[in-house]
């Protein structure tokens, strides 16, 4: 039996889909499995950062439709490029373990607080940008796209003092390098960021059979808390905000927050709720920031689009 597996062609997309199908090769293996490269609107444009693109699913939609039409059995994605809302005639049927969640510093400068005044920083995420700006007034951040060897390269080639990654995008290439990892208080994580999603057809009854296999119930509950949150703020990739859930002591948390672009209006709080409950409390805390001025910061950001 072959298996078709939709993915985009980066080095780390597929470095993602490799681990999946090894992951299902060790239940299943006399199965062979396919990948198909699909190449995304996000892929195709790469001189512009992904606020200024603009609209949803930059990395996803063109693998949506082929899952659509059947060309594909299963779709692995990084959870942070998907959508809070996604195609009724789809689920995402499997969320492995989630890898690190965290943002890592890369620098000569090994300690961030130690970088010079007016130092070049290199990140195309507003989520970074307002987090640093909050932290450090003083630095010159300027947009680095591209994958995870273009950025390195830049950085290496002396465009920047210091760049800013995932670390899960790191571990997932096998790259060794020395890094800082930034704390959850100095730098919230990205929706999603560290997790696999596997999005299927709803009615793809055996293929979500297989999936059960690889499943995290507990990056699953952190997920949905997340990803309340992010669709409570309609937030893409034009929004400066970020969230990160997880469980401790029986218990689930999150933090996140919400800012202007220039990190001035800063909102962030932490909740804690039932593990039972993760959309309440997605909710509880995305409810919080929008009373606290995250409301007029959106207002103020899609008026300007």
């Amino acid at each position: 039996m072959t298996i078709r597996v939709g993915t985009r062609g980066s080095k780390l997309a597929l470095a993602q889909t490799d681990w999946v199908i090894l992951q299902l090769k060790g239940f299943y293996p006399e199965w062979e499995f396919e990948k198909v490269i699909i190449k995304t609107k996000g892929d195709k444009i790469l001189d512009a950062p992904l606020s200024k693109i603009g609209g949803k699913g930059l990395f996803v939609k063109e693998i949506e439709e082929a899952l659509i039409r059947g060309e594909i059995d299963f779709a692995v994605h990084s959870m942070k490029d998907v959508p809070s809302i996604i195609p009724e005639e789809l689920e995402i049927a499997c969320i492995p373990e989630r890898e690190s969640p965290f943002d890592v510093w890369i620098s000569d400068y090994e300690n961030f607080f130690e970088l010079p005044s007016y130092s070049k920083v290199g990140t195309s995420s507003l989520r970074r940008l307002s987090q640093l700006k909050k932290l450090r007034k003083d630095l010159e951040i300027l947009p680095l796209r591209g994958n995870v060897d273009t950025r390195l390269r830049k950085w290496k080639e002396g465009e920047f003092e210091g760049i800013i990654l995932a670390e899960a995008g790191l571990k997932r290439l096998g790259i060794e390098i020395n890094y800082r990892r930034f704390t959850v208080d100095e730098m919230i994580p990205a929706v999603g960021q560290g997790a696999l999603g596997i999005e299927i057809k709803k009615d793809n009854k055996k293929i979500k059979e297989i999936l059960k296999n690889i499943h995290s119930i507990k990056t699953e509950i952190c997920i949905r808390a997340e990803r309340t949150f992010l669709r409570i703020l309609e937030g893409g990739c034009q929004v400066p905000l970020g969230a990160y859930s997880w469980i401790e002591n029986s218990k689930l948390f999150i933090i996140g927050f919400i800012s202007d672009l220039e990190g001035e209006r800063f909102y962030k709080f932490k909740e804690e709720g039932s593990i039972s409950e993760p959309e309440r409390l997605g909710e509880k805390l995305a409810r919080k920031l929008l009373k606290a001025g995250g409301e007029e910061i959106l207002r103020e950001i899609y008026e300007k689009r």
